[in-house]
């Protein structure tokens, strides 16, 4: 019952590889949710790489997500977005995290479906509220009821993110618990077997 170590994967990890192929592993969801933080603890996981979508936005454009929605508009940022993403989704097997609107684009949704695996890392509003509160680079909680926008967020994008391949609650877990139950989600979804958080592998 020795734990699976990180790198290189283990033999379930390997098998659930082998189905991932070329393809993505895709992390979409509202601001707040983990998708950074438990997409770098499943790339590690799996011994793939790991890539932010908005801060390879950042890269390409040498401005922040904020600053880029301030000077050109959501509409533009959103075309860039799907550019950033659709390339890419080229460059798989990897662990790829989304912006909160990102998956809202149908073609960007296409995208992932076609060159990708979508995980809805999903939370409750009291948990995201926690969490944005701390960070002022917010661009749409820049309004006097955060909580409010919130909620208009999640009633026009959990219907689309629930379209997701794989959806996990998320919850204030160690991200290690959050990542396991991610890979273990995946693995059902491949139909290889589970690999539970002590290591052992169960069909």
């Amino acid at each position: 019952m020795n734990a699976l170590p990180a790198n290189p994967p283990g033999e379930g990890h390997a098998e659930l590889l082998e189905r991932l192929g070329k393809r993505s592993i895709v992390f979409v969801g509202l601001m707040g949710a983990g998708k950074t933080a438990i997409g770098r603890k499943v790339a590690a996981m799996l011994a793939l790489p790991f890539i932010d979508s908005d801060q390879e936005i950042e890269s390409v454009s040498r401005m922040t997500v904020p600053e880029l929605f301030e000077r050109y508009g959501e509409a533009e940022f959103r075309a860039l977005e799907q550019r950033v993403i659709l390339r890419l989704l080229e460059n798989g097997p990897q662990v790829l995290s989304t912006g909160g609107g990102a998956f809202m684009n149908a073609q960007t949704r296409e995208a992932i479906a076609g060159h990708g695996v979508s995980v809805w890392l999903k939370a409750e509003l009291d948990l995201l509220m926690e969490r944005v509160s701390k960070k002022q680079n917010r661009p749409l909680l820049k309004n006097p009821d955060p909580r409010a926008v919130l909620e208009q967020l999640m009633a026009e994008r959990y219907p689309v993110y629930a379209t997701s391949d794989v959806t996990v609650p998320t919850r204030d877990d160690r991200k290690e618990v959050i990542a396991a139950e991610v890979v273990n989600a995946l693995c059902r979804h491949f139909g290889v077997a589970e690999i539970v958080a002590g290591g052992e592998v169960r069909s």
